[in-house]
């Protein structure tokens, strides 16, 4: 819970660490050197929220109420910023940050966090460090582990969650059985199994990781959390119904994350199948960007003001991969890049608040700064800025075309259940599960039905 120390501390943090600018910032997108000094102010602005670096607080993680996911998501903007930009300035802090977070047996477990990790969370430190090797980021030194390695271990621990004990398979959003949500299976952690496995394929040539995103995307179309008509993903289902309750809510982050894993399925196995599904389901985002002005938006909780914390950051996500599927399916790329830039003038109009008149505020679509601010704010135009530079640098490397990260002899074809809940222990969770749900349901207005 936030305490009245923590936020004292956020805005300590955010007005200590204020940078002068005489007037708000200006985003020329036909022009390299705009754009990447509008990335170096964001990035800037995203790091005022660090505060693991400093005595008594946990390397790697940010200001309260941040949550440990949402720092494995800003470490991978940052490793993206030095590809796109060139500039080294947070490269230290990001690789020490990865490395201290590994947990004991090296796949994101770690102990700061093992009352409350949920598969989700733990799959966004994989895409990071995935991400680390596909860019050639600094490698760890000898006798740590290596970036490949850290990811493949992400993916068999996810993996070996695969339950068919309801719903015919897929991975619940929670890995303990003591947190609200274990009887929730939902999209975005089947999400995070099945980038895993198409961006490991894709690097390391072997296509027992395809089989995998295979049956993660054909279980989340059987289940209905996919509709094939609009492709549209849906959030999830309860086990307890058997995945029939769905919830409707369409959130950026899991249409982006289906969309680039099946840019990279398609990269890399030339199937028609694979474009086909990017290509679907680019059509399908257009529901996130406004009709008449363009401009990126949350569709579910957007309007009505009602993000949460983590909801705020969701955007930064699908930029991130649409910037990846433009480059690995270059059919999409005209209309991708059409949709980054006409979201950059609401950036412009947004990101001028705080002391500094470039703090960035949660909508885009209002003129002015809407008075909010956060790390999944700065974040989320970041990415979008930045992966305007996608076509700058070369696509993400292979362990064929150049990628030096190593891995780990892993039994890709493994996979398991998870232990079967007690009844009395299922009627706990659900009942946890069930005030998890109610509180999301509060804070989001719009749903499909």
């Amino acid at each position: 819970m936030r305490t009245l120390l923590s936020l004292a501390l956020s805005i300590l943090l955010l007005l200590a660490n204020f940078i002068n600018h005489a007037s708000a910032i200006e985003i020329d997108v036909n022009n390299k050197d705009s754009i990447t000094h509008a990335a170096w102010v964001f990035a800037h602005g995203l790091m005022t929220y660090y505060n693991g670096n400093q005595t008594g607080q946990t390397p790697g993680m940010f200001v309260s109420p941040y949550y440990w996911w949402e720092a494995g998501a800003a470490w991978g903007s940052l490793i993206d910023y030095w590809f796109y930009t060139g500039d080294e300035t947070y490269n230290e802090q990001v690789k020490s940050s990865l490395l201290f977070q590994v947990g004991t047996d090296n796949n994101y477990m770690p102990t700061n966090e093992s009352t409350s990790e949920g598969n989700d969370d733990q799959a966004f430190w994989g895409f990071t460090v995935m991400a680390a090797a596909e860019r050639n980021f600094s490698n760890p030194n000898a006798n740590q582990p290596q970036w490949l390695a850290l990811a493949q271990a992400v993916f068999d621990t996810m993996a070996s969650r695969w339950d068919t004990s309801t719903c015919n398979g897929g991975i619940r959003w929670q890995i303990f059985q003591f947190n609200g949500g274990y009887d929730y299976k939902n999209t975005i952690s089947n999400a995070g199994l099945f980038m895993m496995a198409a961006r490991l394929a894709r690097y390391t040539d072997n296509s027992s990781y395809v089989d995998w995103a295979e049956r993660t995307w054909n279980w989340t179309e059987s289940v209905g959390f996919l509709d094939t008509e609009s492709y549209y993903f849906y959030d999830g289902a309860h086990t307890y119904y058997n995945c029939t309750d769905i919830t409707k809510y369409q959130w950026t982050y899991n249409a982006g994350i289906f969309m680039a894993g099946s840019a990279y399925l398609y990269n890399y196995t030339g199937s028609s199948l694979w474009a086909n599904r990017t290509q679907s389901i680019l059509n399908s985002i257009a529901i996130f960007f406004e009709s008449g002005t363009g401009i990126m938006y949350e569709v579910a909780c957007e309007i009505s003001k009602a993000c949460d914390v983590d909801e705020k950051a969701f955007k930064a996500i699908l930029a991130r991969f649409m910037g990846l599927t433009a480059v690995l399916a270059p059919f999409t790329y005209n209309t991708i890049y059409e949709h980054l830039v006409q979201t950059v003038p609401g950036i412009a109009q947004s990101c001028v608040g705080g002391l500094d008149n470039v703090t960035c505020g949660t909508t885009w679509l209002d003129v002015g700064w809407d008075d909010t601010y956060g790390l999944g704010q700065q974040m989320s135009a970041l990415e979008v800025v930045q992966n305007l530079l996608v076509r700058d640098v070369p696509a993400p490397y292979t362990a064929a075309t150049g990628g030096s990260s190593s891995g780990i002899a892993t039994n890709v074809s493994g996979g398991g259940n998870v232990k079967v809940l007690t009844t009395g222990d299922r009627a706990g969770a659900g009942i946890l599960t069930s005030v998890a749900l109610l509180m999301m349901l509060g804070s989001s207005w719009w749903i499909v039905l």
